[in-house]
C-alpha cells in the first residue's frame, strides 16, 4: 500500500495538468481549464498490491485469455463479502462477465419474451435508457417516489402489464441512496408474486458511506434468493473501470439455471480485471477504508460550501458512493443547468437530461481531492452569479 510518511494511505491526487494527461473518458477531451466531474472515475492513486500485481502481470507478459474458470477471484470476492458487506456469498455461485452492464443486458434477454418490458427508477443510470432498446428490450422508467425509494405501487402495477424484470440500482445512481431492507423485502415479494425476476446492481454497495448500512438484495429473503441475481465489481470501490471484470451472483436454483443457460464470456473478460479484482479483494481493505474516510470528508466539505455559498441548490448528501445529484431549479440556469456551469466556469458535470431527469439537475463527481471540490465550489459560484460572469 502507497503510504504517506505519516504511515497513512497516500491518497493525493495529481494537480490538473497531471489529470489532464490521463486518457480515461473522465479526463480526455476537455479543453484545457476545465475541470471535470463527469463520469463515476475517481482521481485517487490505486491500491498499491493492485498496482504491484498488475505490474507483475505485465513483466511476466501474462496478457493472455482469462481462463474460463476463476475460483481465486470467486473466493476473494466471498471472503470481501463477508468482511465488508455481511453477505454470505456461495463461490459456486458466482460467474464472471464482461462489466456490470453487459451482464444486466444479457440477463434480461435471458429472462424476457417479446412484449415483456425491463422497469427500472428513474432518474436513472444512463445506459439503463440508452442501451435496452437497441439489445431489443423494452425500456419502462417508473420515476422514484417523493420520498426518493422505488415506488412500490407503480413497480406491482408494471409487473401485473407485462414488465418481467426489474433492474434495481442499491445504491441508487445518481441520487447515491442505500436502499432499505425492508423495501428490498417488499421489491422481492412483488417479484416472487408476479414471477418476474430481479436484477441487482450492486457495484456501489462497497462505498457505503458512514451513517447507512447496505443490504445486500441476496441476503433479504427466501424471495429475493429465488427471484434475483446480484451484479457487481471491484470496479467502482477501487477504480478500475477500464480492465473489464464483474460478477453475477447467485444463490437459488432458478437463477442458477439461468445463468447457465447464457454462453460463458470470460473469453470477453480481460486478465488484468481478474487479476486486479482478485487482488483488490483479497488485499484492498485498508486501501478502502482510506478512500471511504476520505469520500466522508468529501461529502461534508461539499455540503458545507453548498450551504455557506450556494443555498438556493437543493440537494441530499448521497449514503454511498462519490456522485452529488444537484437540483439548480432555484439557480435561474435556464434549461441545461450543465450546459450553462459548462459555458460560464468551465466545469463539466453530467447533464441531469442524460439520466431522463429535467435540465435543471446535474451530477458532480466529489471523487477527488478537497482542494478540487472547493474549487468545483466556487466554479459553481461563479456560474450562477446573476451577472453569469464567465470565469
Amino acid at each position: 500500500m502507497t503510504r504517506a510518511p505519516d504511515g497513512r494511505v497516500n491518497l493525493d491526487v495529481e494537480d490538473l495538468r497531471s489529470l489532464r494527461t490521463r486518457r480515461s473518458d473522465k479526463w480526455a477531451g476537455h479543453p484545457s481549464g476545465v475541470i471535470s466531474s463527469t463520469i463515476a472515475e475517481m482521481d485517487f492513486p490505486i491500491a498499491e498490491p493492485v498496482a504491484d500485481a498488475l505490474h507483475a502481470a505485465i513483466r511476466r507478459s501474462d496478457l493472455g485469455y482469462a481462463p474460463r474458470e476463476v475460483p481465486r477471484l470467486a473466493t476473494a470476492f466471498a471472503g470481501f463479502a463477508a468482511r465488508r458487506l455481511n453477505w454470505k456469498v456461495d463461490p459456486q455461485q458466482v460467474s464472471v462477465v464482461p462489466d456490470v452492464m453487459i451482464g444486466i443486458l444479457e440477463l434480461a434477454r435471458a429472462l424476457t419474451r417479446p412484449g415483456e418490458s425491463v422497469a427500472f427508477s428513474s432518474p436513472a443510470y444512463p445506459p439503463f435508457l440508452i442501451e435496452l432498446p437497441p439489445a431489443q428490450l423494452s425500456a419502462r422508467p417508473i420515476p422514484l417516489a417523493s420520498d426518493g425509494g422505488t415506488d412500490l405501487d407503480a413497480l406491482d402495477a408494471a409487473f401485473a402489464s407485462g414488465t418481467r424484470v426489474f433492474i434495481l440500482a442499491n445504491p441508487h445512481n445518481p441520487t447515491g441512496r442505500v436502499v432499505p431492507q425492508d423495501e428490498l423485502a417488499r421489491i422481492a415479494a412483488l417479484a416472487a408474486a408476479h414471477d418476474a425476476w430481479v436484477i441487482a446492481d450492486e457495484i456501489h454497495a462497497p462505498l457505503t458511506l458512514p451513517g447507512a448500512q447496505h443490504v445486500p438484495f441476496l441476503e433479504v429473503s427466501d424471495d429475493a434468493r429465488a427471484r434475483g441475481f446480484a451484479l457487481t465489481s471491484a470496479s467502482k470501490a477501487f477504480n478500475l473501470a477500464g480492465l473489464k471484470t464483474a460478477l453475477v451472483v447467485t444463490a437459488g436454483e432458478q437463477p442458477r439455471r439461468a445463468m447457465d443457460r447464457l454462453l460463458p464470456m470470460t473469453d470477453h473478460t480481460g486478465i488484468l480485471g481478474v487479476i486486479a479484482a482478485e487482488v483488490a479483494f483479497s488485499e484492498g481493505d485498508a486501501w478502502l477504508d482510506a478512500v471511504l474516510g476520505r469520500l466522508d470528508e468529501n461529502r461534508t466539505l461539499l455540503a458545507s460550501l453548498l450551504r455557506d455559498r450556494l443555498p438556493a441548490v437543493r440537494w441530499d448528501p448521497p449514503q454511498a458512493s462519490f456522485l452529488a445529484w444537484l437540483d439548480f431549479r432555484g439557480c435561474s440556469l435556464g434549461g441545461d443547468a450543465a450546459e450553462v456551469i459548462m459555458e460560464r466556469a468551465e466545469l463539466a458535470l453530467s447533464p441531469g437530461r442524460e439520466y431522463g431527469a429535467p435540465g435543471s439537475y446535474a451530477r458532480l463527481n466529489f471523487g477527488t481531492s478537497p482542494e478540487l471540490v472547493t474549487e468545483m465550489a466556487d466554479r459553481l459560484v461563479t456560474a450562477t452569479r446573476p451577472s453569469g460572469a464567465r470565469r
